[in-house]
């Protein structure tokens, strides 16, 4: 049998007995124990328990900037003029009809009427028209001369401006048989088929304007203070098409139901690329404001509930750090952080470890570079 396994087993044996049922005798022997030792443990022990109470936070030193503020809202498309022309007198079509989608000039015509008698009824106006007129200048010769009465002239003077009444209704009469386009524009629907009889208020055609598009939205009556009228005008259309423009209106009256405000703004639209009825973010630009950039991990809620940062803050002496809560208005938000207002031009917000801390907590602070 070899010794030397039997003289390490019973030295570890003896040395774990020391360990576990002779640790104070072990401590006495190698000095770790007395009353020197007493007293440095007890000397130490305020720092230690002042040490417990501050807690170790990071915090990332901002500036404010200047940044552009903008309002978003959500919207659509609408053509900048559109009309259902009406028949202003009964008549049947007998012009052909024109198929929807087609470009049309100011002037050009869309249904004529058939005209029945108003023609005759024109001529017949018109020659009653010149009988009056030489009538009157027979009765203004004869009274020059001695030989009628002022009542005479008076009386053919009558005459004749009823003549010339009667022909311009005749007239009106017949120009309401041709229905032309009042602007530049495409046809919405087909004309009326020729052969339709149609009354005063049935309708020839619906003609829109496309030659500029207007924006039409609704803006919250908390930001439309921020909105007035030639603001720039951002659009994305729904087929990823941007336009830009200027508002054109701001209404002054706020919808009964959602108490919003209607806002319109005017788009070029040469090509007639842009359809009316397309939906549309807009993003009105509006005055600049400064706020800080700050993690979206940052923002935290206090026993109220309201939104803020904690920030690093001065406490009861001058070497002193407390953490203090600062509330803060949302701006916009981005991939690279918020966008906050309410704070001062110079802060340190904290970034990790604010929501282990309320105001007044004493705290360790560690600062780190934006971004990180």
């Amino acid at each position: 049998m070899r010794p030397i396994p039997i003289l390490t087993a019973l030295l570890t044996v003896t040395v774990l007995f020391l360990l576990v049922f002779q640790r104070e005798w072990v401590r006495d022997l190698i000095g770790t124990s007395g009353p020197d030792a007493t007293i440095e443990t007890v000397s130490d022990a305020p720092d230690a328990a002042e040490d417990a109470h501050v807690v170790s936070v990071v915090a990332q030193r901002s500036s404010a900037q200047e940044i552009d503020s903008a309002v978003l809202l959500r919207g659509e498309t609408q053509a900048n003029r559109e009309v259902a022309l009406m028949a202003e007198t009964a008549g049947r079509v007998v012009s052909s009809p024109i198929a929807k989608g087609a470009e049309v000039a100011q002037g050009d015509l869309l249904c004529e009427l058939d005209p029945g008698t108003k023609d005759v009824a024109l001529a017949q106006a018109q020659a009653t028209l010149a009988e009056a007129e030489r009538n009157l200048a027979n009765a203004e010769s004869l009274s020059q001369d001695g030989f009628a009465a002022e009542t005479r002239v008076l009386a053919a003077r009558t005459a004749r401006e009823s003549a010339q009444a009667a022909v311009a209704q005749a007239e009106r009469a017949l120009a309401d048989t041709r229905i032309t386009a009042p602007f530049p524009g495409v046809l919405e629907t087909d004309t009326a088929e020729i052969g339709s009889l149609l009354q005063p208020g049935s309708p020839c055609a619906t003609l829109v304007d496309l030659s500029s598009i207007k924006l039409v939205g609704y803006v919250a009556e908390a930001d439309i203070t921020r909105v007035s009228e030639g603001s720039t005008v951002g659009a994305r259309l729904s087929t990823g098409q941007e336009v830009m423009g200027n508002v054109s209106f701001v209404g002054r009256s706020a919808d009964a139901v959602t108490r919003t405000f209607r806002i319109e703004a005017r788009v070029p639209n040469p090509d007639m690329a842009i359809r009316a009825g397309q939906t549309a973010d807009i993003l009105i630009q509006t005055a600049g404001r400064t706020a800080h950039l700050v993690p979206q991990s940052a923002l935290t809620l206090n026993d109220d509930g309201d939104l803020g940062v904690r920030v690093v803050g001065e406490g009861t002496t001058p070497d002193e750090t407390v953490a203090r809560f600062a509330p803060v208005d949302l701006i916009r938000d981005t991939l690279d952080g918020v966008w906050v207002a309410g704070l001062p031009e110079e802060t340190a917000v904290i970034v990790v470890g604010q929501d282990y801390v309320v105001d007044g907590v004493a705290i360790d602070v560690t600062y780190r570079e934006p971004g990180l």
